[in-house]
């Protein structure tokens, strides 16, 4: 079943910790107005980062050439070449022998914290967390210890909250006409990696240095003048078409047909729910599902379980009976009775 919510209600914060601490497989895709992330667990630990924004194998790539571990002509060809095979560029260039694998490791380890500790900053957006299966790379196993990564995120989301009003690890920065020359060799430094299409946490990636020093190096920088903010596009869907925009004259015209088979499938679809039993408990068992995550999250806020199921919620099971709820000092039980309403049955749902 599904966990989901608003980050609002429930910060990335609490998500990482339930899911490390009930050392879950699977993945937990994030919906924010800059990016769209997803994330991959194995047993409570990150194993992989999917960002629509921060393509990991452009950045990969970009960064092997800037630091001077690969060729433009070599990657170029890599990259040709991976078009059609499908092997994810790192890989395919340690089978190459182009590139160290400690090195590809360590650049691909830096882009994931990097695209977990961004999310800390997201006030806004939804999240879903799926059990299923997540298969590795076995040229290029990877994991990090998601206790660990939830403590370095919280710390440099608070070393930057100093400056989260003028920059963010999603910020991209452009150089502009003023001369440099009067600048630090540290300002220099990070000067040359500002192009307009690294943000910043791909120029802390380029730099390999601490995230504040860099974030305040590229503040000196923008208060200087020799870089500006350049417009990120949201990541969002196509743009829904105004009533006023459309052409309702040639809609009206199937408006008798719909009208019928709407009414068809709705005849069906009330005769189908009252009908059939098993949609009660599969309504059921994804409901307990939610209140486990609601009990648990209760628990890291509260550092207990509630005593009481009233506490969370009044809700009832499709047959109308409250949820069974108890409690220990380290654990806790829940269910429903099930069809036939009775505990202790074959038919209870847990």
């Amino acid at each position: 079943m599904a966990l989901e919510g608003s980050l609002k209600d429930f910060g990335l914060a609490d998500i990482l910790q339930l899911i490390y601490f009930q050392r879950k497989t699977g993945a937990l895709s994030l919906d924010g107005k800059m990016d769209k992330v997803k994330l991959f667990f194995i047993d409570g630990n990150i194993v992989g980062a999917e960002s629509k924004r921060r393509i990991e194998d452009n950045r990969l790539g970009k960064i092997l050439l800037k630091k001077g571990f690969i060729k433009e002509e070599a990657l170029k060809a890599v990259l040709e070449e991976q078009r059609s095979s499908g092997i994810r560029l790192g890989t395919a260039l340690i089978q190459r022998g182009l590139v160290e694998k400690e090195k590809v490791q360590e650049i691909i380890n830096a882009q994931i914290t990097e695209t977990v500790v961004q999310l800390f900053g997201w006030k806004q957006g939804t999240y879903e967390f799926l059990t299923q299966g997540v298969p590795q790379d076995k040229e290029l196993p990877f994991s990090l210890d998601t206790q660990h990564l939830l403590m370095e995120g919280l710390r440099i989301v608070d070393e930057l909250s100093a400056i989260k009003d003028r920059l963010t690890l999603d910020t991209l920065f452009r150089r502009t006409a003023a001369d440099s020359s009067g600048l630090n060799s540290e300002e220099k430094e990070i000067l040359d990696l500002v192009d307009g299409e690294s943000d910043v946490s791909t120029i802390i990636d380029l730099a390999g240095k601490d995230n504040y020093e860099v974030s305040k190096a590229l503040l000196a920088l923008l208060e200087k003048g020799f870089i500006e903010s350049a417009a990120v596009a949201p990541v969002i869907s196509a743009r829904e078409v105004p009533a006023a925009e459309k052409a309702p004259a040639a809609f009206l015209g199937y408006l008798p047909y719909l009208a019928v088979a709407a009414s068809l499938i709705l005849s069906f679809v009330i005769v189908f729910i009252q009908k059939d039993e098993t949609m009660k408990v599969h309504a059921a068992a994804k409901t307990v599902d939610e209140l486990r995550f609601s009990i648990e999250r209760y628990r890291l806020r509260h550092a207990a379980y509630p005593q009481t199921l009233d506490e969370l919620t009044d809700r009832k099971d499709p047959w109308g009976q409250p949820y069974l709820y108890s409690v220990s000092a380290n654990s806790f039980a829940l269910r429903s009775a099930g069809p036939d309403m009775t505990q202790g049955t074959k038919d209870d749902i847990f």
